[in-house]
Parts: C-alpha cells; sequence; structure tokens
C-alpha cells in the first residue's frame, strides 16, 4: 500500500499554478521547483474545477508553444551573433597581443 506523498503549503500550491499560467507549460514550472510534472498538472485541473473554469488547456499551450518557437529561434540567432563577435574579439586580442 502506497503512502501518503509530501504535503504543500496552499499559497504553495498558488504560487505554482499562478505559474502554470503565465507560461503555460507545467512540466518547465514542476522542473524550476523539483516537483513532479503530474502532480503540478493535478494542482492546475483543481484549480480549474474549483474556479469553474473551463478553459482549453492544449489550446493555451499550443498558442504559448508557438511563441516559446519564435522567441527561441530570436535567442539562437542572437546567441550565433554573440559567439562570432567573441570569435572575433579573441583573434583581434591574439593578433594585437601574440605570446
Amino acid at each position: 500500500m502506497r503512502g501518503k506523498g509530501k504535503r504543500y503549503p496552499e499559497e504553495f500550491k498558488r504560487q505554482i499554478i499562478k505559474e502554470v499560467e503565465e507560461t503555460g507549460n507545467a512540466t518547465l514550472v514542476a522542473r524550476r521547483h523539483d516537483l513532479v510534472p503530474g502532480t503540478v498538472t493535478r494542482w492546475v485541473r483543481e484549480s480549474k474545477k474549483e474556479n469553474g473554469l473551463i478553459l482549453s488547456y492544449n489550446y493555451s499551450n499550443n498558442i504559448n508553444a508557438k511563441s516559446l518557437e519564435e522567441e527561441n529561434e530570436q535567442l539562437k540567432k542572437l546567441l550565433g551573433e554573440k559567439d562570432l563577435e567573441i570569435a572575433i574579439l579573441k583573434d583581434l586580442l591574439k593578433k594585437t597581443n601574440p605570446q
């Protein structure tokens, strides 16, 4: 028989639910707080039932996933530019200070 797991304060659960609503990603929030993703998803589902909200979690996830993909592409481009800038500066440093 399985014992009860760890109990979390209601305030903590509300904060986690708020983060999930802001990010649209329960798994990501769970990882940030070292929680089991299924637990966080259950808290969100129960919160929606209690508040009488019938929102399409998948629909908001799809919209959020698209915006995250766009942001990811922008960040990849920025990272590539910064890597190139670092390489140029390192090369310039080698030329000005040969050892």
